[in-house]
């Protein structure tokens, strides 16, 4: 079986990448479509007929038999690889993977599982009610092996099970994925554990939470925004009045939490930040024709009151999460607090294609309220905060977009924004997804992050806190002196 499994290991250090099972690396800026027009061929038919030529010296003089279906896909794959980072051709399985993590939802176990270079599989967290919590699964478990039900086609006839010491976080992902009802088992190896243990599991449908709320102290409350979904805005809505049910005498401040969220859909980011947002620019889009742009103003009026915000950042927070943040920070109506995101500016249309296959092109740049482009660059934080420990600080200083071989530079979207004219304002139901290529650098370091999470909240708390202190010492100042020459005007949260 490989290397035998020990069961202390550190899930920090190399190559640390976190996943949760249904919460795929790509949601990404995404704009999902119907069909694509298909363009005239005519004025590229040399190249056409070169490529044609090609496959089939190929397929006539190769020395071993080719495979013409994966052959293509190859090729299809090589045009794509010469654009940006964020372009890709998706397969069938790549494809009905993405639509489902957009919807948030899945059969499987209902696990988050990281992996370390050379190492197994292993447990971050069960999540609550799933079957891997009722079946006792917990945090730094090591998944030594994984017994499907259904043995995959690629397996030899004799194989029923793998060690996952081998396996990527994406074939884990697909092995313990599968119909209700079904079963499958795993090998645990446990810190109390002599040996491996053998559990087996039924899986069944799991929702993922994108956003939970919970109150810190009397009047201040604190949302974890884990990803932008199809029900994003929904549970959003929910965690708002459980929070203001449980704090009857009104918020008096709020901490939004968007560290590692890789981003998602960016109608549903749009919808996030009119909560908060009055009026004005949510954010805007920019594409190939430079005279054509695409506003997603705020629309219902600020639905929630006018306390103070402080929204938390990382690296690992990009594209719609970078949306959110950008539009608070510009209007003011947030503090941003935490380290400088993940700078992914760009915006990916998803084109469906003939057998199930699916088309990611980058097609436009956002561009934050005050016109800012955060491609490369990120949203910086109001007040930067460094992971407090060594062994976190290695971990934030991961991959970033600008890090990213052939990705869109700063210039080039600053210069998109300079040069584009007319605008036009898009529904929230126009909007397009908002990648989250940063997900490989929030997989990075979601364990990191975790230790630093209490700490950072912590401190979230006491600058909402200090703020009402000083808001209200200024106002009985205003009350109790003369109004001419009484110094100037209260201090407005940024």
């Amino acid at each position: 079986m490989g290397r035998k499994p020990h069961p202390s290991r550190s899930s920090r250090g190399v190559a640390l990448r976190s996943f949760v099972l249904g919460l795929a690396a790509a949601l990404g800026a995404l704009v999902l479509t119907g069909p694509g027009r298909v363009l005239s061929a005519s004025e590229r038919y040399e190249d056409l007929a070169l490529f044609a030529n090609v496959l089939d010296l190929i397929r006539s003089n190769y020395v071993a038999p080719v495979d013409e279906h994966d052959l293509m896909q190859s090729a299809i794959r090589g045009l794509l690889g010469e654009l940006d980072p964020h372009s890709s051709f998706m397969s069938k399985d790549a494809y009905d993977e993405m639509q489902v993590d957009t919807r948030g939802e899945f059969h499987g176990l209902g696990i988050e599982i990281s992996k370390q270079q050379g190492g197994f599989i292993e447990v971050v967290s069960p999540i609550e009610g799933t079957p891997a919590f009722r079946a006792g699964l917990k945090p730094r478990d090591q998944i030594v092996t994984i017994c499907p039900t259904e043995v995959p086609e690629s397996w030899s006839k004799d194989e029923t099970c793998r060690t996952t010491e081998e396996m990527t976080i994406f074939d884990a992902v697909q092995l313990m994925r599968g119909k209700k009802g079904t079963e499958i088992t795993i090998e645990i190896m446990r810190e109390e554990f002599e040996v491996p243990r053998s559990f087996t599991i039924r899986r069944d449908v799991v929702q993922l939470a994108s956003v939970e709320g919970n109150t810190l102290s009397p009047g201040y409350g604190y949302l974890r925004v884990r990803a932008f979904q199809e029900r994003t805005d929904d549970e959003l809505r929910e965690a708002l009045a459980a929070l203001h049910a449980e704090n009857p005498s009104g918020l008096k401040g709020m901490v939004i939490d968007l560290r590692d969220n890789p981003g998602g859909l960016l109608n549903q980011a749009v919808a996030m930040a009119d909560h908060w947002l009055g009026e004005g620019l949510i954010v805007y889009t920019q594409g190939r024709d430079e005279s054509l742009r695409q506003n997603y103003p705020a629309r219902t009026g600020a639905l929630e009151a006018a306390y103070p915000i402080v929204a938390l950042v990382n690296g690992g927070s990009a594209s719609a999460s970078e949306i959110v943040a950008g539009a608070l920070q510009d209007h003011r109506r947030a503090l941003v607090m935490g380290m400088p995101t993940f700078g992914k500016g760009s915006v990916q249309t998803v084109y469906p294609l003939d057998g199930g296959a699916g088309l990611r092109l980058t097609t436009s740049l956002y561009y934050t309220p005050a016109g800012r482009s955060i491609q490369e660059v990120g949203i910086v934080p109001d007040i930067e905060v460094h992971p407090g420990s060594p062994e976190t600080s290695v971990l934030y200083q991961g991959v970033r977009e600008r890090d990213l071989p052939g990705h869109i530079s700063h210039d080039t979207a600053r210069s998109a924004s300079e040069n584009g004219e007319n605008a036009t304002n898009a529904s929230a139901e126009e909007a397009e997804e908002a990648e989250d290529e940063g997900s490989a650098e929030a997989d990075a370091r979601a364990e990191a992050a975790q230790e630093e999470r209490d700490v950072l909240v912590a401190r979230a708390l006491e600058v909402l806190k200090s703020w009402t202190y000083f808001e209200a010492l200024s106002a009985r100042q205003a009350d109790s002196e003369p109004r001419a020459g009484a110094g100037g005007e209260a201090p407005a949260f940024p």
